[in-house]
């Protein structure tokens, strides 16, 4: 039995995209099929958080610590390039207040989990673009709601102390009961990571298609218009990260790793923001994000993969003349 749901979680893990597009067509267009599900949006999301807390030990950390210049920049350019594009889009594109806000919270909030195993495929430095995850989800409390005060403020009222206390009940409590029965029951947790991308992507979907089933008539008059801002937010996002990654003179794997880790957010706690704090319109942006940065980030890895191996290839062609 344990095989099974171990292949039914690599199935599912390798073609996220498609279900969570599937379930975004489904609810659109037959809303009532999930409408049910944005009641438990919140605790969705919890469940993803506390899967992700059940990968990590206490150890992990230690790398912050090790390569805080690395962790610093990164998690400065997630909480400087993201929240700042999204102000400039909104502006640019003349969002109305629930979108804008929505679109706001998207850039304001932490790195999402995908973006590790999007490093991974692309080659790049694992171990940064985890510690970044980590850096920025435990700020997140206090800067997300901070930075969406000051840059969401002036289209819509933002509840600092109620955006607070969410974050620290729907990601950080989660995250840090994950860590203590790792910690307190390693050999067990051990086998259930291997099934929690079926129980995580099971989530994801579900919580997209409760976003676009209570805000399906709205996205139907707005959707093209956030799909062109949120496919915007996200690519600029990997080139900004790259090219400020770059400059600082960083090596291919670590730019590659800010790059992403940049680019892709936790788009689902800015859509379980949204909806409790300024209503289901808001999630749109966070909905259409967790669909397109699992996309663009997989586009993103491949070439990203494929640049270094190009690299390697001409590498052994010049030693070979050298020699």
């Amino acid at each position: 039995m344990l095989r099974v749901l171990e292949k039914c979680s690599t199935f599912v893990s390798k073609y996220m995209a498609v279900f969570v597009i599937i379930i975004a067509a489904v609810a659109l267009f037959q809303p009532w099929t999930f409408k049910w599900a944005a009641h438990w949006v919140t605790i969705l999301l919890g469940v993803v958080m506390f899967g992700m807390g059940m990968t990590m030990k206490l150890s992990d950390f230690k790398l912050v610590f090790q390569r805080p210049k690395d962790v610093l920049l990164g998690a400065v350019c997630q909480f400087t390039i993201m929240p700042l594009l999204a102000y400039l889009l909104c502006r640019v594109f003349s969002l109305p207040a629930d979108l804008a806000a929505g679109v706001i919270l998207v850039g304001t909030c932490p790195g999402g989990t995908s973006s590790n195993v999007m490093t991974y495929l692309a080659k790049g430095d694992v171990p940064l673009s985890v510690s970044m995850t980590m850096t920025t989800t435990v700020l997140a409390p206090v800067v997300t709601p901070l930075l969406t005060w000051w840059l969401a403020g002036a289209w819509i009222d933002v509840p600092f102390t109620g955006m607070m206390l969410s974050i620290l009940q729907v990601v950080i409590l989660p995250i840090v009961a994950g860590i203590v029965l790792n910690h307190f029951f390693g050999m067990q947790v051990q086998k259930a990571v291997k099934v929690l991308p079926l129980v995580s992507v099971t989530a994801i979907v579900l919580i997209v298609g409760a976003v676009v089933s209570v805000s399906a008539q709205r996205i139907m008059t707005t959707g093209l218009l956030v799909m062109g801002v949120v496919m915007l937010h996200n690519l600029l996002g990997y080139g900004l990260g790259f090219l400020v990654a770059k400059a600082m003179h960083l090596n291919m794997a670590k730019m590659k790793a800010i790059s992403i880790e940049v680019g892709m957010q936790n788009s689902g706690l800015a859509t379980s923001l949204a909806l409790q704090h300024f209503g289901a319109a808001a999630a749109i942006p966070g909905a259409v994000f967790s669909v397109w940065h699992n996309i663009s980030g997989s586009l993103a890895a491949n070439y990203l993969s494929s640049r270094t191996q190009r690299q390697e290839v001409r590498a052994e062609e010049q030693a070979a003349v050298t020699d």
